[in-house]
């Protein structure tokens, strides 16, 4: 093992950790926020089954401004409400709110596009067998569109890393943060390397993972 990275060894682990730990609460609040807010777009959009103007344009605005955000800019706007919410605006915990607000936003379009691709007639033919909403989101939407939901959740997560490299710049931890102090600032390009490399592993494999389980459940 390279001697610099034996010597901030402890230090690495721990931004991995931080790094990790940003991910995972953008990625919960991707499916558990993300998911049926992106389903109720599609749900209310124009000819679909619970068609409502109000709803679909309050939603889409709100994804839409979001996502126009380029994200440190982001950050910096909720600086306030962060510091409300959590009492800081500085650190791990700090950098979670504004990756999970960019998490259901950037998400929700995405599950949008997947249930846009899902052919009518599943849906037609559903609702002749009789199905409730409920009934045709989780047995005929979802899984018909379920391999298009795990490269979108792919896509996100790779994104969400991403993110999380870019709140480091604003004191929020994780690799990022790791690489501009012990880094760029005290000149340790060969270390600055290695964070690179570390990051082109973690993105490569997350990649290679949801290609994987998308194309194993892709039944058609």
């Amino acid at each position: 093992m390279p001697e610099v990275l034996v010597q901030y060894q402890a230090e690495i682990w721990q931004s991995i950790g931080e790094t990790f730990t940003m991910t995972g609460v953008s990625l919960l609040f991707a499916i558990f926020l993300g998911l049926p807010v992106g389903t109720l777009l599609f749900l209310t959009r124009k000819g679909q089954l619970m068609e409502n103007r109000i709803v679909f344009s309050a939603l889409n605005l709100f994804v839409n401004v979001v996502r126009s955000f380029p994200f440190l800019l982001f950050v910096v706007f909720l600086i306030p409400f962060t510091r409300w919410l959590i009492g800081t605006a500085i650190g791990t915990a700090a950098a979670t709110v504004p990756l999970a607000i960019m998490a259901i936003a950037y998400y929700s379009r995405l599950v949008e596009q997947s249930l846009v691709d899902v052919p009518k007639g599943v849906i037609e033919a559903a609702v002749s067998m009789g199905a409730s909403i409920p009934k045709i989101v989780f047995k005929f939407l979802i899984v018909e569109a379920r391999s298009g939901l795990v490269l979108g959740l792919t896509t996100s997560t790779i994104s969400f890393i991403s993110y999380s490299t870019i709140v480091g710049v604003v004191g929020g931890g994780g690799i990022g943060d790791f690489a501009i102090r012990y880094g760029y600032q005290q000149f340790e390009t060969e270390l600055m390397f290695y964070m690179i490399l570390i990051m082109i592993i973690l993105v490569q494999a997350i990649q290679f993972t949801g290609t994987t389980i998308s194309k194993a459940i892709d039944k058609r």
